[in-house]
């Protein structure tokens, strides 16, 4: 997502058409009208689907023109602005599709009209970070789609079968699950004080996973495959592991020698990632144990050999 800087407080804005229609409003029955603020990967992509999914999205707010012209060329009739306030005068909905660090300011900035509602992207962040942006008659809410946006269509795509997280009022949090209905997408309400650990999780998932793939591919070189290569000879991999996982469950589907004892394999893997791939040391000393405690857990792992393989991986190479 970009980064949005400080703006100052006025309603005019920088549009790239001039401004003709303050304060407008959807019809009764209607989806409501949404503006969008941050014209990055997050911004561009539901800004992208909304308007696909017959959803009004009617304005963009960014400082960077190219991604403001971007946004346009895949929402057509959506107006442009460099500044957020100025779209307050064309949206209902307002989403704030920018980076976690810059929300609690940016809500700062902004004032609510009555009837409008103010919406982040953040899944670590709670609705309330938009308190300061609070009027009379006004809601807040965060909406949090659990989509990896490294490219804009490969993103939409993503939208149908996704999970997304949403809280706020609740009038808002109904309107915030028909629009994640209209994006294919499935809506859910986090436990209190969940979210944090619900993104982690997430993080995980997506970012931890690619640097899990990227150590997988720097012990492929090694091996003298490239970047494709390894894709292709450990993806099958990954795929029947996440396929046993879903069938058997997680503790099952572990396999290797963490579930065996073998010592002695270990300890040959920890010498040829010393020489062959430090970098990724780290990573496997973490994961082994983890599948040690999971193999102990199901009882294929005995005590012994537990603490053997323990004590191994602790040791210096």
């Amino acid at each position: 997502m970009e980064s949005y800087p400080e703006s100052p407080h006025d309603h005019e804005g920088h549009a790239d058409h001039p401004h003709a229609h303050p304060h407008r409003r959807s019809e009764p029955g209607e989806a409501p009208l949404i503006g969008i603020v941050g014209a990055g990967a997050v911004g561009t992509a539901l800004g992208a689907a909304l308007h696909r999914a017959g959803w009004p999205v009617v304005a963009v707010a960014s400082r960077n023109a190219a991604r403001r012209e971007r946004f346009r060329s895949l929402v057509p009739g959506a107006r442009g602005f460099a500044e957020a306030p100025a779209i307050l005068d064309e949206a209902e909905l307002i989403i704030l599709a920018v980076p976690d660090d810059a929300i609690e300011r940016l809500a700062g900035e902004l004032r609510l009209y009555g009837g409008q509602a103010l919406v982040h992207t953040s899944g670590v962040l709670g609705a309330e970070v938009l308190e300061p942006a609070r009027a009379a008659g006004t809601q807040i809410g965060a909406f949090h789609p659990l989509v990896a946006f490294a490219d804009t269509e490969r993103a939409i795509a993503a939208f149908h079968g996704a999970t997304i997280a949403v809280e706020g009022d609740d009038q808002l949090i109904t309107h915030l699950a028909d629009m994640a209905e209209a994006l294919g997408a499935t809506a859910v309400r986090l436990a209190p004080g969940s979210k944090a650990a619900y993104h982690a999780a997430a993080v995980l998932a997506a970012g931890g996973f690619v640097a899990l793939l990227d150590a997988i591919a720097e012990l492929g070189a090694a091996a003298g495959l490239d970047e494709q290569g390894s894709l292709a000879v450990y993806g099958g991999l990954i795929e029947q592991t996440l396929g046993n996982a879903r069938a058997l469950g997680i503790r099952a589907a572990l396999t290797g020698p963490m579930t065996r004892g073998d010592v002695g394999t270990l300890a040959r893997h920890l010498e040829a990632l010393a020489r062959l791939a430090p970098a990724a040391l780290p990573l496997y000393r973490a994961a082994a144990e983890r599948e040690i405690a999971l193999a102990e857990s199901r009882g294929s792992l005995a005590p012994a050999a537990a603490e053997s393989m323990r004590r191994l991986l602790a040791m210096p190479v």
